[in-house]
C-alpha cells in the first residue's frame, strides 16, 4: 500500500499509527502508574477500544456500595510460575514475515517481541518440527525417494527451515534473547511410517530409535544456529491422523517411545530440552494420565500440553491434581476466518487467558502468528480458514483477534510471574499474577450482557472499575 523509503524509526512510527489498509490503531504507551493508582488497559468486543490504556484508576479505602461485586487479590496464595504467552510461529507465518521489506519486518517484530513502549512483549513461541499444515508444502528433515530409508539419519538436514524460519527466528532472538521456544512435530519422515504417507499412519517400531535421534539432531542443529529449544512435544494432536501432515500415536505407543527411546536418548546425549506429552484436546485427559502413570515414562516427562477444540478447560486441573509435580501447558487454539471478533475475543479471554491459567497452564498460545488475506499458505488438505494474529499483505499489517487476546497478558505477565489467588466468579472471570518486578496484574472479563461495575480489593484498599458486556481489562499496579 505504501513504499518504505524512510528510516526504521520513521516507519515504526507510521506502523504504530496503523498505516496500511485495514490496520487497527496500535496501543499507545501507558505511563507507569503513579503511587496510589493502577494502570488499566481495555478492549471492547465492538472494537471501539482495542488494547488501549485508560485513565489510571485510584485506590481508596472506602467500602464499596452494597451489592458491588468484589474481586479480592491474595498474593499469599500462590500457584504455578508462568513461562509465557504467545503464538505458533508456523513455517507459513515465517515465510510471510520474511517476504516483507527488512525495515517493515523489523518494525512488526519489535512490536510483537520487545517489551518497551508500545510493544506487546510476546514471550513464548511454538515451532513445527518439520512442516505443519500451515506450511506451503509438506516436508521433513530427511525426505527420501519412495522405498528408501535412512536409519542412521545420514541425510538429515534443516535446509527447509533455513529458507524462512531460521532467519526470522534469529531476528526475533536479537530482539528478545530470552524468548522460550517449543518444538512440535506434525509427522516423522514418511519412510518411518506404517503407511508411507505424510497424512496419518503410525510410527514403525523399528524406527523408534531413529526417530528419537531425529529429535536430537533437530535440537542440536537449531542450537548450532543459535536457537535453543526449551521444550518439545512428542506429537502434535496424536489422535488426529486426518490432517496433512499428521501421525496417529496412541498413549501406549507414546509411553513406549518416551521411556525406551526418546528419554534415554536425550539423557545419553545430554539434551536438557523438556519432553512434554500429549499436545491435544482436553476431552482426553486419560491420554497424558496413561503416560504419567507409567513410572518408567514419567521420569523423563516435564508435563503435558493441551488444545481446546474439544473437552472442558478444567481437564487441565484433573491432570495437574493427579500429578502435581508435572507441569501443564496450553499450546494451541485457532481463530476461524469466518468467525467474529465480538464472539472470539470474550471467549478466548474467558476460557483460555483466564480459564487455562486458573487451571495450572504455564503457557497460553494462540495458533498461527500470521496468514495472508486468503488464509494462506497451507499444505494440500491443511487448514484453509486459520486466521493469523496478523494478516500480512506484503508490508501491510492488520492486527487480528489473537493479537489483542495475547497482548492483554503478554505485555504485563512476564516470564517468571506467579499466579496468585483471586476471587472466582462466573460473571466476572478473572486471574491474577505477581510479576518478577513485584507488580500485580489482574485480567478481568465481563461475562454478562450488561455493563458491570465491580471493585478490586488488594490488602486494605479498593479500586472501582466498570466493563462493557464482553469487555476485558488488565489492571497493573
Amino acid at each position: 500500500m505504501f513504499t518504505l523509503p524512510h528510516a526504521a524509526r520513521t516507519l515504526a512510527f507510521l506502523l504504530a499509527l496503523g498505516v496500511g489498509a485495514g490496520c487497527q490503531r496500535m496501543p499507545q504507551t501507558g505511563a507507569i502508574p503513579a503511587k496510589g493508582t493502577a494502570a488499566f488497559w481495555l478492549t471492547n468486543p465492538d472494537k471501539s477500544v482495542l488494547f488501549q490504556p485508560q485513565t489510571a484508576l485510584r485506590w481508596n479505602t472506602a467500602t464499596p456500595a452494597a451489592g458491588t461485586p468484589v474481586i479480592e487479590i491474595d498474593e499469599k496464595q500462590t500457584f504455578q510460575t508462568m513461562d509465557g504467552f504467545g503464538y505458533c510461529l508456523t513455517g507459513g507465518s515465517a515465510e510471510l514475515l520474511h517476504a516483507m521489506s527488512p525495515t517493515a519486518r523489523q518494525a512488526i517484530l519489535r512490536e510483537l517481541f520487545a517489551t518497551d513502549g508500545n510493544n506487546i512483549g510476546v514471550s513464548y513461541l511454538r515451532l513445527s518440527i518439520g512442516a505443519s499444515d500451515l506450511d506451503a508444502r509438506v516436508f521433513s528433515y530427511d525426505d527420501l525417494p519412495t522405498g528408501q530409508t535412512d536409519p542412521t539419519l545420514a541425510r538429515f538436514s534443516l535446509a527447509p527451515d533455513r529458507q524462512h524460519l531460521i532467519p526470522v527466528l534469529k531476528e526475533i532472538l536479537a530482539i528478545n534473547p530470552r524468548i522460550k521456544l517449543l518444538g512440535s512435530p506434525w509427522s516423522p519422515p514418511v519412510w518411518m511410517k506404517t503407511n508411507g504417507e505424510s497424512k496419518g499412519g503410525s510410527l514403525k517400531p523399528e524406527f523408534y530409535d531413529a526417530y528419537a535421534r531425529y529429535f536430537v539432531k533437530y535440537i542440536q542443529g537449531m542450537k548450532a544456529e543459535g536457537i535453543r529449544l526449551d521444550a518439545i512435544t512428542v506429537q502434535n494432536e496424536p489422535l488426529h491422523p486426518g490432517n496433512n501432515p499428521s501421525l496417529l500415536m496412541l498413549p501406549e505407543q507414546q509411553a513406549e517411545f518416551v521411556k525406551r527411546h526418546l528419554g534415554p536418548t536425550f539423557r545419553q546425549e545430554k539434551i536438557d530440552t523438556k519432553i512434554i506429552v500429549y499436545d491435544h484436546n482436553a476431552d482426553r485427559p486419560d491420554y497424558p494420565l496413561t503416560i504419567l502413570q507409567d513410572p518408567e515414562a514419567r521420569k523423563y516427562v516435564d508435563g503435558s500440553a493441551f488444545h481446546l477444540y474439544a473437552g472442558p478447560i478444567e481437564a487441565l486441573s484433573q491432570v495437574h491434581d493427579a500429578h502435581p509435580d508435572k507441569h501443564v501447558y496450553f499450546t494451541e487454539q485457532w481463530v476461524g476466518s469466518k468467525s467474529r471478533f465480538e464472539d472470539n475475543f470474550p471467549w478466548h479471554i474467558r476460557t483460555l487467558m483466564i480459564g487455562a491459567t486458573r487451571n495450572w497452564a504455564r503457557t497460553v498460545l494462540e495458533w498461527n502468528l500470521a496468514a495472508d488475506p486468503q488464509q494462506n499458505p497451507h499444505t494440500p488438505g491443511g487448514c484453509t480458514e486459520c486466521r493469523g494474529a496478523l494478516t500480512l499483505d506484503g508490508n501491510t499489517v492488520r492486527r487480528e483477534d489473537a493479537y489483542y487476546i495475547i497482548a492483554h497478558a503478554s505485555k504485563f505477565v512476564r516470564p517468571g510471574s506467579v499466579r496468585i489467588a483471586s476471587t472466582d466468579s462466573e460473571t466476572l472471570p478473572n486471574v491474577a499474577f505477581k510479576t518478577p518486578a513485584g507488580q500485580q496484574v489482574v485480567l478481568v472479563q465481563n461475562n454478562t450482557a450488561s455493563p458491570q461495575s465491580f471493585s478490586l480489593r488488594y490488602q486494605t484498599k479498593h479500586l472501582a472499575s466498570t466493563l462493557a458486556p464482553g469487555a476485558a481489562g488488565t489492571y497493573v499496579w
